[in-house]
């Protein structure tokens, strides 16, 4: 019998795409109600899932604040969409080093390290449907960067998950 592929398709929308993308367009949306909006035009137009980081509304700087994930969270929920709200707990893992002939010490000013409860609360408050665990350690071709995740990190994470 031959093997049946299954041609069931779920797309997912990275509504502000990750990192530093807010210069590269001016499309990117930075406030809570642009990111919103965005995720809800791309629901309304077949996205199954959106994958949303926060912005701070002034900069266009990827944020951790709880109070953007509240509100975006609270306008996509009562936009009366079927969409699955993936939001994002990769943030708070970012090294930035130094030259390349002096990678110690790291760039305080660019590096963003912080621990395991402090990248789930807006998780823990927000209760989207499913969020982001990125099971690895990353480089990124923007800058002598690295988006890091230890194993005791990962564990700590999904469990913290598991139990939400």
């Amino acid at each position: 019998m031959p093997l049946q592929m299954n041609r069931e398709v779920f797309v997912t929308c990275a509504v502000t795409g990750s990192g530093g993308t807010q210069d590269k367009s001016p499309h990117v949306p930075r406030s809570p109600r642009e990111i919103a909006d965005s995720a809800i035009d791309a629901a309304r137009a077949g996205a199954a899932v959106v994958h949303c980081h926060v912005r701070d509304p002034e900069t266009g700087a990827p944020s951790r604040r709880l109070d953007l994930y509240r509100e975006v969270t609270e306008l996509i929920r009562a936009a009366d969409v079927d969409v699955v709200l993936n939001l994002t707990a990769g943030m708070g893992g970012d090294i930035v080093f130094g030259s390349t002939e002096a990678p110690f010490p790291v760039n305080a000013a660019g590096t963003d390290m912080i621990g395991a409860s402090e990248r789930m609360a807006h998780i823990a408050e927000c209760r989207p449907e499913i969020c982001t665990l990125d099971c690895g350690t990353m480089n990124f071709a923007e800058a002598d960067y690295v988006m890091t995740n230890t194993p005791g990190m990962l564990r700590a994470m999904g469990a913290m998950m598991t139990e939400l």
